[in-house]
């Protein structure tokens, strides 16, 4: 059998390339969106009660990470992108149908007579995703405390030494004063979670960069210390 489905709303996101989204949703819960609901379906009576949820289902589309053919086979970058898995043992986005799941915080709801848009935290959602379904999270039926969890056991977040060159320090002085904590505490948690390819080597200094909101963000690595070398305004 086979099925359409229409696209309910768009993803603005923080995250404005695949390179620096956490690998799951509520891992960075400074990571923010604006989901916007398009026609027909931005009606304020179908968001009645919403409200009182703390946390949404997202259900959406890996837009960017489509492919002509499925794989019955991946490899999870956790096991160091080197040893498969079965797609369905995983959460990768290369799937027979590119539908991914996320859980995450409903910040706030606006609600007009021409749209609604979902302020929506903790995401690990890409610039312009479409959106298929929203569902509330209900805790005690969609938390399983005593669950196993394969080879993701536990968060891969760590502790690193977080460093702002001078030229990014500059930067960071012309943003407001929320900005500019918002900003610098967005990049720890995404360096703590580390981006990064799982095979390369710790000991090695690597240069990388990303795209957060507006800005073009590159750093280097060595060991467990990461500088902010660049952090620089960008207009599309």
């Amino acid at each position: 059998m086979n099925f359409e489905f229409q696209t309910i709303g768009l993803i603005h996101s923080c995250f404005k390339e695949k390179f620096g989204i956490p690998r799951q949703s509520r891992l960075i819960p400074e990571a923010e969106a604006r989901l916007e609901i398009l026609s027909p379906f931005n009606r304020a009576e179908a968001f009645r009660e919403l409200r009182d949820y703390s946390h949404l289902w997202i259900t959406f589309v890996f837009h960017a990470s489509t492919r002509r053919e499925w794989k019955p086979t991946v490899r999870p970058p956790r096991l160091g992108g080197n040893q498969r898995v079965g797609v369905f043992a995983s959460r990768s986005p290369f799937r027979p149908n590119p539908i991914g799941l996320s859980v995450v915080n409903l910040l706030d709801l606006e609600l007009s007579n021409s749209s609604v848009n979902l302020h929506i935290g903790g995401i690990d959602l890409l610039d312009g995703t479409p959106v298929l379904d929203i569902k509330p999270y209900i805790p005690y039926v969609d938390a399983v405390p005593d669950a196993r969890s394969g080879f993701a056991p536990s968060p891969p977040a760590r502790e690193i030494d977080l460093i702002f060159s001078a030229e990014a320090e500059s930067v960071l002085q012309q943003l407001s004063e929320h900005q500019s904590a918002h900003l610098m505490q967005l990049i720890k948690r995404i360096l703590q979670n580390d981006p990064r390819p799982a095979y390369l080597n710790d000991n090695k200094r690597n240069r990388f960069g990303m795209r957060l909101y507006d800005f073009n963000i590159r750093w280097e690595v060595s060991g467990k210390s990461f500088l902010i070398t660049h952090l620089e305004t960008v207009t599309d």
